[in-house]
């Protein structure tokens, strides 16, 4: 590992001044995702801005009815909040998926937004990674990829994000908070994440330097009936090989509202508006989930290992939206 400098920040403004003063500086959360890269060599910063210590750690109410996540809530604290529970379940059956309960304790709100991939070609300094070093080829198109992308891929990168929380996130219209020094700033989520394209190496529309402060839910009755599903390889601990957070409003039994968003087919969380296209307006039954699904994997492009996401994707969504709609039933 590089030799590092440290500092504890002791507000917002000071820590994004470390940042544009030494651009190879990062800010520390929870360090769940960060040291794991310094140990390997991916991350080699010269200085760590502890910023856990800054008043970001609060659920608060906002003024639309909607709620604000500072940046160093942790994911244990976010799961086990009382007013996630009960209007945003799906996020908390997300972060409950994402990791250990000893890492729920340490990961941080930003933080997961920020992790980078777990592909095996990334994380290996011996071999080439656009996201590594760009220009330098992507391995995995022609190597290891059964758990890569099937939606949003080009040449260059075929790896896929790897956080559950951002999954649900993305289906509830979250938006990121960050302080600059310029002043603050937002993105929805939607537009946080860029394309892969031709330039993997940049994943965020994150000025440089920023500070993510915080991540705000507008109010969504439809998220109270909603959920999130994950499948992967082993029973705990894992990374998901396809996962689905969906909410639907039925009335009379027609889809009246539905947030769909996929995780682990992409290099984002995946927004699945073909799928909610379809829904919306629709009997809520297994023809209309069935071709609500489809919808959305027509645009598939699987490797030649991992063409089962598609069918598992599809089974997936189909099932996630039956369960909704059976309790919806109820």
């Amino acid at each position: 590992m590089k030799e590092f400098g440290y500092q504890r920040a002791s507000d917002v403004v000071g820590a994004v001044a470390v940042l544009g003063a030494d651009p190879d500086a990062r800010f520390l959360g929870g360090g769940t995702n960060l040291v794991d890269l310094m140990k390997t060599g991916v991350e080699r910063p010269t200085r760590l801005v502890d910023i856990r210590e800054l008043p970001l750690d609060e659920i608060e109410s906002t003024d639309d009815g909607g709620l604000r996540i500072g940046a160093t809530v942790t994911n244990g604290d976010l799961a086990a909040h009382p007013a996630i529970r009960r209007r945003y379940p799906v996020l908390a059956q997300a972060v409950l998926a994402g990791a250990s309960g000893q890492l729920r304790n340490m990961a941080t709100v930003g933080g997961n937004l920020l992790q980078r991939t777990r592909c095996g070609y990334f994380t290996d300094i011996t071999k080439p990674c656009n996201k590594r070093v760009p220009g330098s080829g992507c391995p995995a198109v022609q190597g290891e990829h059964h758990n890569h992308a099937i939606l949003g891929t080009s040449e260059h990168c075929v790896a896929v994000h790897p956080s559950d929380m951002g999954v649900a996130l993305t289906a509830l219209d979250a938006v990121v908070h960050f302080e600059t020094a310029d002043g603050p700033g937002e993105l929805p989520l939607a537009e946080f994440y860029l394309p892969v394209g031709d330039t993997p190496h940049h994943e965020t529309a994150l000025p440089p330097g920023a500070l993510i402060t915080g991540v705000s839910l507008p109010p969504a009755p439809v998220a109270a009936h909603s959920r999130y599903r994950k499948v992967r390889e082993r029973a705990s601990y894992a990374f998901a090989i396809g996962s689905v957070a969906a909410a639907l409003d039925i009335q009379d039994g027609v889809v009246r509202d539905a947030r769909l968003a996929l995780g682990a087919v992409a290099s984002h969380p995946w927004r699945a508006h073909a799928a909610e296209r379809v829904l919306t307006g629709a009997p809520a039954g297994a023809e209309t989930f069935a071709a609500a699904a489809d919808a959305e994997l027509t645009a598939a492009r699987p490797l030649p290992h991992n063409g089962y996401k598609v069918t598992l994707m599809r089974n997936l969504m189909v099932a996630v939206l039956t369960e909704l709609a059976e309790e919806a039933a109820r």
